[in-house]
């Protein structure tokens, strides 16, 4: 297992492309859902703003 975890001399480069790939996928995952919410806000101010000028 200590052998694995060694990468056979490599273990540094192995783990830290595993890490910033890692990172990567968050990034690709959590920016988007972020984006989604701030849009759903905003078009929902949008709408309430439009709803307030409305004429009965």
């Amino acid at each position: 297992m200590t052998e694995f975890l060694h990468m056979g001399g490599y273990a540094f480069y192995v783990w830290s492309a595993y890490a910033v790939t890692a990172a990567a996928l968050v990034v690709v995952v959590i920016v988007p859902l972020r984006r989604r919410a701030r849009m759903i806000r905003e078009l929902g101010a949008i709408a309430a703003q439009q709803d307030n000028l409305r004429p009965l």
